[in-house]
C-alpha cells in the first residue's frame, strides 16, 4: 500500500515540514475550521519523503495534500485548498 492509499484512508493528508512557512499557513488554515487530517513531517519520515519526492519529480514541494479521492495539491494558495474542500 502506498502513502498515497493510506492517505486516502484517512481522509486528508498533508506532507510537509515544520519550518516551511506554506505548511504553517495550510495548517492554521486546517486547524481553525477544525478540519481533520494527518500530518506527516517529512524530516522525520522516509516513507513520506520518498512519496512527495515521488509525486513531485523529485522534489521536495511542500505540503503536498492527499485528499480521500487521491486527488493531491501541491503548494496550494488558501483559496485552492479551501475550493477543494468547499469551504470559505
Amino acid at each position: 500500500m502506498s502513502a498515497a492509499d493510506v492517505g486516502a484512508e484517512k481522509g486528508l493528508t498533508v506532507y510537509g515540514t515544520t519550518w516551511c512557512p506554506g505548511v504553517r499557513r495550510v495548517r492554521r488554515f486546517l486547524d481553525r475550521r477544525q478540519i481533520p487530517y494527518r500530518w506527516v513531517d517529512i524530516d522525520e519520515d522516509a516513507e513520506g519523503r520518498a512519496f512527495v519526492e515521488q509525486v513531485n519529480n523529485g522534489m521536495r514541494s511542500v505540503p503536498t495534500i492527499v485528499f480521500e479521492d487521491r486527488s493531491i495539491l501541491v503548494e496550494p494558495s488558501i483559496a485552492e485548498l479551501a475550493a477543494k474542500l468547499g469551504v470559505e
